[in-house]
């Protein structure tokens, strides 16, 4: 394996090209989040330097997607933080029971599963029908991976463990279960040792492509997801997107972000209180 070491000058020169060459802006990335990720890929391809890659992206357009996709990978899983879930079962959703529609947008959705995470609880909830969701990323693999609502088995093991702590339990009386099968939900393969989402909770997501740094809003909401991904930006960049969700939502919005992001900070305007449980802001 080769040893690669990006510094603070061949980072610069990246954001400049990719802006540049593509328009797209990662000056107000976490320097180290960003130099992490530029690392793995001169590693992963076996690049000798950044001169290299830029020679690539230079001449291609799909090795800068390639690149990109790679910058902007993310990790998550089923039920991810099954207190969150819990909570927002319990707390949050029957606020939105006598609501005529609920408009969700999961910004930097990834592969999917928060997205599939909230329509099941949604339908447990007697809420599906009324919901119109969003789901958007950079990522366009990751995107049409999420599209598939395809997961293996045999890696995401705990993701039915999740399901189980969230939907078999009773919110209002934790020594109870609930009779909820898997196959309400999932069909699986055996042969490929995968499982997959039913039709009827694919089909009421919009998937799409929406850069968070430079897109503007495309609709208005009552509640934005947006868990683990502003914990990649500097504070000018975070500022920026949560102003965005900010005008994305209806008053009284909620906007859900991961426990250790803080939008403490924000441009005079853009107010959200803290509620219920680490993470959770309502719209002012």
């Amino acid at each position: 394996m080769i040893k690669v070491d990006v510094n603070i000058e061949d980072l610069e020169k990246l954001v400049f090209e990719f802006k540049r060459l593509y328009g797209f802006d990662f000056s107000e990335y976490a320097e180290q989040s960003f130099k992490r990720r530029i690392e793995h890929i001169l590693i992963t391809y076996n690049l000798p330097d950044v001169d290299t890659l830029l020679y690539k992206v230079r001449k291609d357009k799909q090795a800068f997607q390639k690149c990109l996709n790679d910058i902007t990978v993310n990790t998550t899983e089923l039920f991810r933080d099954t207190n969150v879930w819990i909570n927002l079962r319990r707390n949050v959703l029957p606020q939105f029971k006598n609501r005529t529609h609920i408009n969700i947008w999961h910004a930097g959705c990834s592969s999917g599963e928060e997205v599939y995470s909230m329509l099941i609880l949604l339908n447990e909830l007697d809420m599906l029908e009324k919901a119109k969701v969003f789901a958007t990323d950079i990522n366009t693999n990751i995107l049409e991976r999420a599209k598939t609502g395809v997961f293996n088995s045999k890696l995401h093991h705990t993701y039915f463990d999740n399901f189980d702590r969230v939907i078999k339990v009773n919110p209002l009386n934790f020594e109870e279960t609930i009779d909820v099968p898997y196959s309400k939900y999932f069909e699986t393969d055996p042969d490929s040792k995968t499982f997959k989402v039913r039709d009827f909770l694919r089909d009421k997501v919009t998937f799409k492509y929406h850069n968070l740094v430079n897109d503007d809003i495309f609709y208005k909401f009552d509640f934005v997801f947006c868990r683990n991904v502003i914990i990649y930006f500097n504070t000018e960049l975070q500022n920026k997107v949560v102003s965005l969700f900010h005008e994305s939502l209806f008053n009284d919005g909620i906007l859900l972000v991961g426990a250790h992001e803080n939008i403490t900070y924000l441009p005079v305007g853009n107010k959200f209180e803290p509620k219920i449980m680490k993470g959770l802001y309502f719209k002012k």
